[in-house]
């Protein structure tokens, strides 16, 4: 048995723990001013954060397409893989899942000699960024320690189940933008000074609470994620471009936290064009 874990990049998963643990990452595209973009790929984070703060319009996404799906099944197939596990963005948010089914339907059209010798297990995350980014590093962890195909699916399938992301936009100008937020909620909560508290729940965005202010936004995340978050599972950081605002977190995180986050990661543009790059937030598992 030899076992292949992919991702897409809407996982924002870091370039280095993917090189590390061998996770391949297919990207989405990003569409903006005329251009395509591949994300995590053509553009630096910086500079995609600048175009979200000051681009009357917000860029677009694209799914993976078939024909991406298509390389990466051709290749881990020839490098003589047994299974494949690979996990997407959630299935009501991008077409990518989609695309996937109907690739490894192509491919074993393609390939009738590889079945019962190489099996692709498509994992629809059904939620966003570090919240199948998380299950996905532990699963290639799991890989190199020598677990089953199936214990590793089941993990990453139980993780999701229970994975909450907690998000707070600290400006309400991307959220308006993407409809997250009506223009007249999120005018009146600028005007107030109101963060709103989102995550998502079967697969969509929802606003849990809203706070005054960036230092009851911190305290809300904090408080919130020890109430919620299950002892002794792995974390994530989430930040933009704004690090005082992280390190202010990371400072009322610091004594109360059981073990450090697996991660700390800039958002990346898939989930940033929602929620804005001045965000702050942390994914968990409950």
């Amino acid at each position: 048995m030899k076992i292949k874990i992919s991702t897409d990049s809407t996982a924002d998963i870091p370039k280095s723990i993917c090189d590390e643990l061998n996770i391949s990452v297919i990207p989405l595209t990003i569409l903006h001013d005329g251009k395509e973009y591949r994300d995590g790929i053509d553009i630096p984070i910086d500079e995609f954060y600048k175009i979200l703060s000051e681009s009357p319009q917000l860029p677009a996404s694209s799914q993976v397409s078939v024909a991406l799906y298509n390389e990466l099944f051709e290749s881990v197939f020839a490098q003589g893989y047994t299974d494949l596990i690979h996990t997407t963005i959630n299935s009501k948010g991008s077409g990518t899942y989609q695309a996937a089914v109907l690739s490894k339907e192509m491919f074993f059209e393609r390939h009738p000699e590889a079945e019962g010798k190489f099996n692709i297990h498509l994992i629809d995350s059904k939620t966003y960024s570090m919240t199948y980014g998380i299950p996905v590093i532990e699963a290639a962890k799991m890989v190199a320690d020598g677990e089953s195909c199936e214990n590793v699916i089941e993990h990453i399938k139980e993780w999701v189940a229970h994975a909450r992301p907690m998000f707070v936009p600290l400006d309400l100008k991307c959220v308006k933008k993407s409809g997250r937020i009506s223009p007249a909620a999120a005018f009146v909560g600028d005007a107030l000074g109101l963060k709103p508290l989102i995550t998502f729940e079967d697969g969509e965005a929802k606003i849990l609470t809203k706070m005054r202010g960036e230092k009851n936004a911190i305290a809300t995340l904090v408080e919130t994620c020890l109430k919620e978050r299950k002892p002794g599972s792995n974390y994530a950081v989430v930040y933009g471009a704004n690090v005082d605002a992280y390190k202010k977190l990371k400072e009322a995180m610091a004594d109360s936290f059981d073990i450090p986050p697996i991660v700390d990661y800039n958002v990346g543009c898939i989930i940033s064009i929602n929620t804005g790059p001045n965000m702050i937030g942390i994914i968990y598992r409950t």
